[in-house]
């Protein structure tokens, strides 16, 4: 059996990276990596380890710690998918909540923890017939990628998926608040120093405003196709 090609998923917060990258990884029967998950599941060992004194990160406490971590995907019967491990704990469900999204970008600023999970995500992407998703994929962790593709979506349109995701797993939570919070994460993903979330030159832009979740896929896959996959 041949190595498949590898397709790399890039773009902004609440754009349905995770959604699709996953869907197409099922459909082309490749392994899905949600780098955005290992992010959180680091930003989710800094809350429970208690790295943070009221908002400010105890940053150096937290890099000696990460010796610590062992994430991995393994298969979950309740979301019928592979989903994110913490040192042998599934915490899906944990990452996905209003405090570890609030605090996410800002782990994800920080060099030393970037440079922890690229190595990982490396690895993981040269045996190919992978489909990974997350902010510096084509740029930085497989810039040699068959497939580059870069999501995006109107900034409203955004927050409005946002806010129905949220609310539908019971959190009380107003739209100005998600408005806000994507918009800080828009500035901090696109800012930082380090391998900042870019729309590299040869990544095919799917702009999904308009767009529904099966026509999003059918296109990504035509592009897979297109590509060797």
């Amino acid at each position: 059996m041949s190595q498949g090609i590898r397709i790399a998923v890039d773009g902004y917060s609440s754009t349905g990276k995770s959604t699709m990258a996953r869907e197409l990884a099922s459909i082309l029967n490749y392994r899905y990596i949600d780098t955005g998950a290992m992010y959180r599941a680091v930003t989710l060992w800094s809350i429970k380890g208690d790295f943070w004194q009221r908002d400010e990160l105890k940053q150096s406490a937290l890099l000696d710690s990460l010796s610590k971590v062992k994430l991995d995907f393994q298969y979950s019967e309740k979301h019928q998918q592979a989903v994110i491990h913490l040192n042998g704990k599934n915490v899906e469900d944990e990452i996905r909540g209003a405090a570890v999204a609030s605090k996410v970008s800002i782990l994800a600023q920080i060099s030393a923890v970037r440079k922890f999970l690229v190595a990982q995500q490396q690895e993981i992407a040269a045996a190919g017939s992978v489909v990974m998703d997350g902010r510096d994929i084509a740029s930085v962790v497989i810039p040699n990628a068959e497939l580059k593709i870069f999501m995006t979506a109107d900034p409203e349109i955004r927050t409005q998926r946002r806010f129905e995701e949220l609310k539908s797993k019971g959190q009380d939570i107003d739209i100005e608040s998600v408005r806000a919070n994507l918009a800080e994460r828009d500035h901090l993903d696109t800012s930082r120093k380090d391998s900042p979330l870019v729309q590299t030159e040869d990544a095919l832009v799917l702009d999904n405003s308009k767009l529904s979740r099966e026509q999003q896929l059918e296109l990504a896959k035509s592009w897979a196709i297109e590509r060797g996959a």
